[in-house]
């Protein structure tokens, strides 16, 4: 009999890629199923993408590279948010890894243990609160309200902390709830850091280019005061419909890009070299696509928020940012994961039990409306059916 540590059973897991599971067998069961759960753009990666991908492994670039990233890509990255967030950034602070979820996974493996509080946002993405009981250290939910637009409360958040507290981790704009938290708000919480100088701050901003209604994205980038602290994840995935080519990257403080490079060459060497190569192009090649698709992702998002509210028993507030519509359910008597297999099931519609995203998220159902107008149309009328 196989004995495993007992960590393994504190890792939990992202319920939208079980549900895709079960949709896809429903769907090769000969059932027609529309996808709503999955949060992945529907959009194919740019063609100039693509051709500086294939060009790099025509031109041999088969080989490993530096663990932390190609130099070109993380002076690329860093000329990007440049432009992007007005902050000078050293190349040398910046380290590439397969997707977002390297970055997070090792923030928590060098700052959780047992004794140690991390607070997680709640509804939040679940990888946050799953490593966090993986490392030892002892998950603080930050609420996140509908009634303020699923902003966290900086004063609520300052509140939580304990001389226990090491690490907080924000998201803005936020998976599941679609919520942007206003420069407000983060003024207030950097503020207030200052007198907790042993707390990091890992913020998750790898929707911060998929913005709505007159939304601006603030970077805790742009806090010179803190950061020899920051953490600042981001990524290819969302912004240029690369889920598949596996790349995302973090600006670290100086004190712990050794340990993270160390981090990175024990866990999977380097990031595939073609893939570096695409991501020079995607940062530095024409941005048309990135546009496009924001302003497709807006028009479903008006149209879905409506329907959503047309839907008896759901409310569903104004999403100001991601791929993501958040409504509250309780009106219909149904309870999260109830609903969510009753419209995989009788309505052939996967969406994502709030649950998944933690406790707070009981009474909602998340829609990712990264899928075309019309199937959104038609899962939404398959779902009023059904109520």
């Amino acid at each position: 009999m196989i004995t495993m540590a007992k960590s393994a059973g504190r890792l939990g897991t992202e319920s939208a890629f079980e549900v895709l599971a079960r949709a896809q067998a429903l769907a090769a069961q000969g059932q027609d199923i529309i996808n709503l759960g999955i949060g992945q753009p529907d959009f194919r990666t740019p063609a100039h993408i693509v051709e500086a991908g294939i060009k790099a492994l025509r031109d041999g670039h088969h080989g490993y590279t530096p663990a932390n990233g190609l130099p070109v890509l993380r002076q690329a990255v860093s000329a990007d948010l440049h432009r992007r967030h007005g902050v000078e950034v050293n190349p040398d602070n910046v380290v590439v890894v397969p997707g977002g979820k390297p970055t997070m996974f090792f923030a928590l493996l060098l700052l959780g243990e047992p004794g140690v509080e991390i607070m997680y946002p709640n509804p939040g993405f679940p990888i946050y609160e799953s490593v966090i009981n993986f490392s030892g250290a002892t998950p603080v939910p930050i609420a996140l309200r509908e009634e303020a637009g699923f902003a966290f409360s900086a004063d609520e958040v300052l509140s939580q902390i304990t001389p226990a507290t090491r690490l907080i981790i924000i998201n803005s704009p936020a998976n599941p709830t679609g919520g942007v938290t206003p420069r407000e708000e983060i003024d207030k919480l950097v503020a207030g850091l200052q007198r907790h100088p042993q707390v990091v701050i890992l913020s998750d901003e790898i929707y911060s280019r998929m913005l709505y209604a007159g939304r601006e994205h603030t970077s805790l980038l742009q806090y010179p005061e803190i950061r020899d602290r920051v953490i600042m994840l981001d990524g290819w995935s969302k912004t240029y419909a690369m889920t598949g080519w596996r790349l995302g990257y973090a600006v670290w403080p100086t004190t712990m890009i050794d340990a993270v490079t160390r981090l990175c060459i024990n866990d999977h060497s380097c990031v595939n070299a073609p893939t570096q190569f695409a991501g020079v192009a995607a940062l530095e090649g024409p941005q048309d696509a990135v546009h496009e698709m924001v302003a497709q992702f807006n028009r479903r998002r008006r149209i879905i928020v409506d329907r959503l509210n047309a839907l008896p028993g759901f409310r569903c507030a104004d999403a100001a940012g991601a791929f993501y519509a958040f409504p509250q359910i309780g009106a219909t008597g149904l309870r999260a994961r109830e609903a969510q297999d009753k419209f995989l099931h009788e309505a052939g519609v996967a969406t994502i039990a709030g649950t998944s995203f933690g406790h707070w998220g009981e009474g909602y159902l998340r829609f990712s409306y990264a899928n075309s107008i019309e199937n959104i149309e038609a899962a939404l009328d398959r779902i009023k059916a059904v109520l």
